[in-house]
This record gives structure tokens, C-alpha cells and sequence, in this order.
């Protein structure tokens, strides 16, 4: 009884690891998409913005 209780939790628990694999690959692939898009629509405003910066230092 205690062996089969005991190999139910090992299967639970061996079954979340690739649930969670998956959920940190989306959510990273979902930061780089965002991040990837502020750079094309922010790029040339931050170049410009560093190069007054580094005009007036």
C-alpha cells in the first residue's frame, strides 16, 4: 500500500518538471519578443539620445 502511495507522488511530481520547462521556455521566448520589438521601435530615439550624452560629457 505504502509503495504504490509512494509511486503515485514520484509520477506527480516527475510529471510538474516538464510542465514547468515549457512554462519558463514561454515566458523567456515572450521577453525576448518584447524586447526585441522595443529595441526596432526604440533604436534609433536611445542611439541619438546616448550620443548627446556622450557629446556633452
Amino acid at each position: 500500500m505504502l509503495r504504490s502511495i509512494t509511486t503515485t507522488v514520484k509520477h506527480r511530481l516527475a510529471g510538474n518538471r516538464g510542465q514547468t520547462m515549457t512554462e519558463y521556455a514561454l515566458i523567456l521566448a515572450a521577453i525576448a519578443i518584447v524586447a526585441i520589438v522595443a529595441y526596432t521601435t526604440l533604436g534609433t530615439t536611445i542611439v541619438s539620445l546616448v550620443n548627446k550624452v556622450i557629446s556633452c560629457l
